[in-house]
């Protein structure tokens, strides 16, 4: 839950409804792709996957019931059966230090999930024509790709100091041809949305083959064949060109949700760093950390790569890789132990 520090937020279920299954720490502690350790058979990371995806209007081709049921039976049998070492990284010397933003892992943040995910929204796109999930639902998607048309004034501008005057009203003339990425762009429907604010230049990329084949499909139905879509993975990218905008809807959550996540979390921000243009903007929504959790964490980002000189030297602030703009303020909030917050925070950072 963005603005209260929650576990992430289970959509409603209907009475009766078997509880969605939690990981176990010797299931979480699994990596993908770590050679020669098999957590599950693809048939059970399937069960598992089918269970765990949030369901949406378009429902589902199982009944839910039997799918956390399945999924429960398979998660316990995998935690019970499999020795799994902690992961480990060379990326980040500090990981035994516990990060108030850490996550537990899940299977949300493997690779497989999502494999198995796309591959069931596809095979549903192919039978009975539905999108799949439209991640934080359409009236987020909708509320980023309007404020994130609204940011391009800043662009236009430079890069102000102080704070921001962001417009409502922005010059189609100024920003259509401003590229944008997408990371982690799942089927793609957010590039659609972005579209109809005006922009022309759009990229989405994902690690999923299925996702970009689901989005390419989805963009050719519904009229947007131009959206370049492509496989490609934002930790290790393969991208030689630079954006002015980059978005990012629930792809540092799920990044987070690894089992090497604080460490990976450190590398999506260099990838990002690195494609994102001087001036141009950085637009992330979370359901996982709060808008200050984002901040810190940026914050650490810029004290990871130039802190270390600066501090031990004495040589004054240390420098800037992205500064904070502005966050969404018109996403519904709730009350939760004396602390108001809102379940989805959408933040916008500039690269300096």
């Amino acid at each position: 839950m963005a603005g209260i520090r929650l576990t992430p937020e289970e959509p409603e279920m209907a009475a009766g409804t078997p509880p969605r299954p939690q990981l176990a720490p010797s299931v979480a502690g699994a990596g993908g792709g770590s050679g020669g350790l098999e957590m599950a058979s693809d048939d059970e990371r399937s069960v598992a996957a089918d269970s765990w995806s949030v369901r949406s209007e378009y429902g589902s081709t199982l009944d839910d019931d039997q799918r956390y049921a399945d999924a429960a039976e398979v998660l316990a049998a995998a935690a019970a059966s499999a020795n799994f070492p902690s992961a480990a990284s060379d990326y980040c010397s500090d990981k035994d230090d516990q990060d108030p933003g850490d996550v537990e892992g899940s299977m949300l943040g493997l690779q497989s999930y999502w494999d198995a995910s796309y591959s069931e929204d596809l095979a549903n796109f192919q039978e009975h024509g539905h999108a799949g999930e439209i991640w934080f639902g359409n009236d987020v998607m909708d509320t980023v790709a309007v404020w994130t048309k609204s940011l391009c004034n800043i662009i236009q501008a430079g890069i102000p100091s102080g704070h921001d005057s962001i417009k409502s009203e922005v010059d189609e003339k100024i920003f259509s041809n401003y590229p944008v990425l997408d990371v982690g762009t799942g089927n793609g429907l957010l590039l659609q949305a972005i579209a109809k604010q005006g922009f022309t230049d759009l990229t989405g990329t994902d690690y999923s083959e299925g996702a970009i084949e689901l989005a390419r499909n989805l963009a050719t139905r519904d009229g947007f064949a131009s959206i370049k879509f492509l496989v490609d993975d934002i930790l290790e990218t393969k991208l030689d060109r630079k954006f002015k905008i980059i978005t990012d809807k629930g792809t540092l959550d799920a990044i987070g949700l690894h089992p090497d996540g604080r460490a990976k979390r450190i590398m999506y921000w260099e990838s990002v760093s690195n494609l994102v243009e001087p001036g141009g903007i950085v637009v992330v929504t979370s359901c996982n950390h709060t808008k200050d959790e984002l901040l810190q964490e940026v914050e650490d980002f810029s004290k990871r790569k130039f802190g270390k000189e600066n501090m031990d030297e004495g040589a004054g602030p240390v420098s800037q890789i992205f500064r904070y703009i502005d966050h969404v303020r018109t996403y519904p909030t709730i009350m939760f132990g004396g602390v108001e917050g809102s379940q989805v925070c959408t933040v916008a950072f500039q690269r300096m």
